[in-house]
């Protein structure tokens, strides 16, 4: 067990007025702690409700008491968890007894860092906690769940499993490339790496997905004046979150929206109308819309069906656009087949009547890569999703090497590579427990 050999402290629960207020203790004086606060020797992992004692022997509150004891609590250390009144004051008072007693106050995050040390989670169930607790939807918290009750590591841990087993065969192979059994002759190999492979591609493929429900896509709305930028920002927000009228230039500044569409928290950023202007304030309204556009994972750029024309956009090329005509109310059919020819678009809606809101709003999951059939989706960090793309990369050189029977030395460095990213997700595995694997599974002395 890993510990710094201090005792920490902090309140555990939210701030404002509540019914019920958690203090928690974790370290080795936790049990001398609860002592001397509630005058009586705590049995572990038994609620005891009594009186929460100062120094001098009066009552700060009446509340429950729990006491766990190493290794079997959360962080893996002795944990005190004194549940009071939710007020400030109180819970205050009982920090502050706490902290004479010879605690010290707790680092944002520090026990859940201190159970990563004790080996009670791993690094991918102590992100998921702060995940679940900054959920912006129900489909977000369920991956969180996953997550942190380990389904994620344990997806990572079957492909790192399989992947030992391949370094094991291959290395062995090299090791004994002298015998008269040539195993990289066999297609064994071969077809065990492209399933692998397989394996990546699925655990990718819910990663991704939870990693879209954890932060979202940005989607910046864009156009000239009075294209109809702000009413789609109501459509799709269902309120009147900007002001719409027929004065051009009513939008000066940046408004933001976040939306959730089938669990996908999408933030929607409208923006002033492009135009040629001389209003200082205006043109700083466009500064500000060129570089929320230059930022956003998706350009929404708004045409008016009656006036089409495009905005001038100085937007990089690795910023992703699409053109969607508003108020096809106001044409016949023929224009608007004409203009849906003219800017390659088939997203057509008015946003006054919500018509067309459906489609578009569906074309947004699509732009999030949002599959509703997928199941077990696992919430994610952009560099677990790195090191997962580093691993699966590695491992498919590693495959293009044994298929081309060149230098498999190098197909054996790609593998180790590839085991060393999966390391960064949950920090599980080291080079000596594959030393173990090998020495075990082949009889090298014989």
């Amino acid at each position: 067990m890993s510990s710094s050999g201090d005792t920490i402290t902090a309140i555990a629960s939210g701030a404002g007025r509540a019914g019920i207020g958690i203090v928690r203790v974790s370290g080795s004086m936790a049990p001398q702690i609860a002592q001397a606060i509630c005058h009586c020797r705590l049995p572990p992992r038994e609620a005891c409700y009594l009186p929460f004692l100062a120094a001098d022997g009066s009552v700060l509150d009446r509340g429950i008491a729990l006491l766990f004891e190493a290794p079997n609590s959360f962080t893996g250390e002795h944990v005190l968890e004194l549940q009071g009144h939710g007020g400030a004051v109180v819970l205050d008072m009982i920090m502050q007894r706490v902290l004479q007693l010879g605690a010290r106050t707790a680092r944002p995050g520090e026990f859940s860092e201190r159970a990563f040390l004790n080996d009670k989670l791993d690094l991918v169930q102590a992100e998921a906690i702060s995940d679940l607790i900054d959920s912006s939807s129900v489909a977000a918290a369920r991956a969180a769940v996953r997550s942190m009750s380990g389904d994620f590591s344990a997806h990572v841990e079957r492909i790192q499993e399989e992947l030992i087993a391949l370094r094991v065969w291959l290395e062995a192979a090299l090791d004994f490339s002298e015998e008269d059994i040539d195993f990289l002759a066999e297609t064994a190999l071969q077809d065990r790496t492209k399933l692998l492979i397989r394996e990546f591609d699925s655990l990718l493929a819910r990663a991704e997905q939870g990693q879209r429900l954890r932060d979202g896509l940005t989607i910046v709305i864009a156009g000239v004046t009075n294209a109809g930028k702000s009413s789609l920002l109501n459509a799709l927000s269902g309120s009147d979150a900007a002001i719409v009228t027929d004065v051009e230039g009513t939008t000066r500044d940046v408004l933001r929206e976040q939306i959730t569409i089938d669990g996908v928290p999408l933030h929607v950023v409208d923006t002033a109308g492009v135009r040629t202007s001389d209003d200082p304030v205006e043109l700083e309204g466009i500064r500000r819309a060129h570089a929320q556009m230059a930022s956003a994972d998706h350009v929404l750029i708004i045409v008016d069906a009656q006036r089409p024309e495009l905005p001038v956009l100085d937007l990089p090329d690795a910023v992703a656009r699409s053109v969607v005509i508003n108020k096809q109310d106001m044409v016949d059919a023929k224009t608007l087949d004409e203009l849906r020819s003219r800017f390659d678009t088939q997203l057509c809606i008015s946003a006054k009547l919500s018509s067309g809101i459906d489609e578009l709003q569906a074309y947004l999951l699509s732009l999030a890569g949002h599959d509703s059939a997928l199941e077990g989706v696992y919430s994610a960090r952009r560099r677990h999703l790195e090191a997962l793309h580093a691993a699966r990369r590695a491992t498919d050189a590693a495959l293009r090497r044994l298929d081309a029977s060149s230098m498999p030395e190098l197909a054996a460095e790609e593998l180790r590579l590839a085991q060393q990213s999966l390391d960064s997700v949950t920090g599980l595995f080291d080079s000596e427990d594959l030393l173990g694997r090998i020495f075990s599974s082949f009889c090298i002395g014989k």
